[in-house]
């Protein structure tokens, strides 16, 4: 399907309405998922305006402008290039966060990991006034949305990436909690070794690398866009997630909390190893909102 040109083939004017239902069109026939999303998040960002003021001003003309901004985009999301990179934004826990290639994109099932720790903090106070810290923290979407609810909580995001870390101060900067956050680059647990509260957290988490290279093949077309080293995790998929658990318990302090999210296939496996650390109690599984197993859960033994 060819792009909208300047002017119409048919004299038609290419309203709002025409744009959604063109792009839907093309990018359904492509294989994008979501497409009639996607198709909103084009042209409400070309525009300037909230997704729901397309359907308020559906017949409002496009500029020449506006089509030629779209055919770019709209030639760019064919080729399933995420449409979070191509608007710059991605949503979380009803926080908007700036996303580009340095950084993966944020999703839903990794709010499981807020939910549940929020949920931990309601009933544990200190952890609301207390330290977290977030290994691999990618765009901060995970310490982010977490300090905007724990007002007096304080954070360390940690990050291999210097290009990451920079996305996500941006996001705290964005979100006004980049005061009460640590960022330090360095490798998983052992970036914790020099930082005053790196022995003394009141929660442990994470969403690092975790799918197993059998499974790489089966990766979306639109992932693949992604960083490649902040998805890959080695032939078992736990060559980043096993070394937070075997060493989460010595930077926690006693009830302290442990949040790591998994692929699926591993559930069995991450569950196993978390049983296996004797600093470790109450350990557990938490499904994500589509009901696969998700997130491990898990305390440091008073």
């Amino acid at each position: 399907m060819n792009a909208p040109q300047t002017t119409s083939t048919s004299g038609e004017t290419w309203t709002t309405r025409r744009l959604l239902k063109w792009i839907s069109e093309a990018l359904s026939g492509a294989g994008v998922e979501s497409a009639r999303l996607c198709a909103e998040l084009l042209v409400a960002h070309v525009i300037g305006c909230e997704r729901l003021r397309l359907y308020a001003e559906a017949d409002r003309p496009a500029s020449p402008m506006e089509r030629s901004q779209l055919r770019e985009l709209v030639g760019r999301a064919l080729k399933h290039e995420p449409v979070q990179y191509l608007v710059g934004e991605a949503w979380f826990f009803s926080l908007p966060f700036h996303v580009d290639q340095r950084v993966l994109i944020p999703r839903p099932e990794t709010e499981t990991i807020v939910e549940t720790v929020l949920q931990h903090a309601r009933a544990t106070p200190e952890l609301g006034r207390g330290v977290i810290a977030d290994i691999g923290t990618g765009s901060g979407c995970i310490i982010v949305a977490l300090l905007k609810n724990l007002r007096e909580a304080h954070g360390v995001a940690i990050d291999q990436s210097a290009e990451a870390l920079a996305v996500a101060k941006e996001n705290a900067n964005r979100h006004g909690v980049i005061d009460r956050i640590d960022f330090v680059q360095g490798d998983l647990l052992t970036a914790l070794d020099g930082h005053p509260g790196g022995q003394s957290l009141h929660a442990l988490v994470s969403n690092p690398p975790y799918i197993p290279d059998p499974e790489w093949a089966d990766v979306p077309a639109n992932v693949r866009h992604e960083p490649e080293t902040a998805l890959r995790a080695g032939a078992d998929g736990l060559t980043c997630v096993r070394p937070i658990i075997e060493g989460a318990a010595r930077h926690l302090v006693a009830g302290g909390m442990l949040a790591v999210e998994f692929a699926e296939s591993t559930a069995d496996a991450v569950l196993a190893i978390a049983k296996a650390q004797s600093d470790l109690c109450d350990q557990r599984i938490e499904r994500d909102f589509q009901g696969k197993p998700r997130v491990l859960i898990a305390h440091r033994r008073a």
